[in-house]
């Protein structure tokens, strides 16, 4: 059987897979090339959906004071947040460069709209989440897209939903799901960054691995690392 990926194309899907990066700084004032973008947006429009639903839409942001409203959410929410960490912890979470929003040449601000196609979705009546998720799908498929053109992405999660929804207009319907920082980068780090400082350690594979029921581990059918 012929699955139609020579062991080239099959190396370069685990490349991107394996190298792709959290990007929070090493950004160039570059501008992406709009066919780039939308070369990159396509592949993360072809993501998978819940029903076939589609229910992402991407919001594209280049004006320097929009972005500059969503630079003073993070830092509350990041000033909020290091409250919940006593020292030393907390001044080295208090170092990190966790953001690139006025770096970056562009933001994009991907989004869940669970009213498309109507109030019934194949598959998302069990479980109403399935609709986020496929929003995540896509993000992950822009990443990985992004990773292969040597274009740089990093997810902002520490702002405040709330915060989002008013600065950029969106209806009350409609959920923001990832705050994405895009551009071209000097270079890319080899390991994310939280591993390299130490913050949280690389779990192997057959840590995360349970057979049959959780917690079960006896089976060696993978012996990961």
């Amino acid at each position: 059987m012929n699955n139609n990926f020579s062991d080239e194309e099959k190396n370069g899907l685990y490349k991107a897979i394996f190298s792709r990066r959290d990007v929070r700084s090493h950004f160039t004032s570059r501008e992406i090339d709009d066919s780039l973008l939308t070369k990159i947006l396509n592949a993360a429009h072809h993501a998978p959906s819940v029903g076939f639903s589609q229910p992402w839409n991407f919001i594209l942001i280049k004006d320097y004071e929009i972005r500059k409203k969503i630079k003073e959410s993070f830092e509350k929410e990041r000033k909020r947040s290091s409250q919940m960490v006593e020292e030393p912890k907390k001044s080295k979470y208090l170092s990190f460069k966790l953001e690139g929003i006025l770096d970056s040449p562009i933001n994009i601000c991907v989004t869940y709209d669970p009213t498309k196609f109507g109030s019934f979705v194949i598959g998302r009546s069990s479980i109403p989440e399935t609709g986020v998720y496929s929003a995540c799908c896509a993000v992950q498929n822009l990443w990985l897209a992004a990773r292969t053109e040597g274009i740089g992405v990093g997810w902002v999660s520490i702002l405040s939903n709330s915060v989002l929804k008013e600065i950029l207009k969106l209806p009350e319907h409609v959920v923001p799901v990832a705050y994405l920082c895009l551009g071209h980068v000097e270079d890319f780090s080899p390991k994310p960054d939280l591993e390299m400082a130490g913050w949280l350690p690389r779990l192997e594979l057959k840590d995360v691995i349970f057979y049959e029921k959780w917690g079960k581990k006896e089976n060696t059918w993978i012996n990961g690392k």
